[in-house]
């Protein structure tokens, strides 16, 4: 469940950081709302996601695992999550237009945090070791991708509710994307036209 969850994150920011420099064509030529590209891609990254979902059930019917009212925490991790990729492609789309970098800088960025996100290994193999820092643990917490998977483990795997502080920080992370890609792209919009 974690690798379905990160790629719809992956595939989301990295259809909104190109979705304004690939419509420069239409913008040029038709007055359309230059928000739309953006939330466009994330919306077909969950249309793939829920594909993708398809395998998930697969497995579940061969484990014989029933699901429960807990179903439910899926939905919500999964509207937080769009929100929060809304957020970034407003964002980086913004920033791609004015800085190109952005496209090779936005795929090493994904893979550091790809490491930096328990997709494949769980959060005990650092609580459970002494040794590790407890800042290391803090700033996986801290990781809105870390939240928004252990909402969606919690809902399918676990069956359980995930933790209220989870909740919150995953909904402070959607909130505050969003507001800081809608400020950074209303103000650098009407200069796209210029960049493209």
């Amino acid at each position: 469940m974690g690798n379905v969850t990160f790629t719809l994150m992956n595939d989301a920011t990295n259809g909104g950081l190109g979705s304004i420099i690939g419509a420069s064509s239409l913008l040029k030529k038709v007055k359309v709302d230059r928000w739309v590209f953006p939330v466009q891609k994330v919306l077909s990254a969950v249309v793939n996601f829920a594909f993708s979902l398809i395998a998930v059930v697969v497995v579940m019917l061969w484990f014989r695992v029933v699901p429960t009212w807990h179903i439910i925490w899926m939905l919500v991790g999964l509207v937080l999550l769009m929100i929060f990729c809304i957020g970034i492609s407003l964002l980086i789309g913004a920033l791609a237009v004015f800085f190109r970098d952005m496209m090779h800088l936005w795929g090493v960025l994904i893979t550091a945090w790809t490491y930096l996100t328990p997709i494949f290994w769980d959060l005990s193999l650092l609580t459970s070791n002494p040794s590790v820092p407890h800042y290391v643990i803090w700033v996986v917490k801290a990781n809105p991708m870390y939240n928004y998977l252990d909402i969606m483990r919690s809902a399918i795997v676990y069956q359980t509710s995930p933790s209220a502080t989870v909740l919150i920080i995953a909904a402070v992370s959607a909130v505050v994307s969003l507001i800081l890609g809608l400020a950074v792209f209303r103000k650098t919009e009407h200069k796209f036209i210029l960049y493209i």
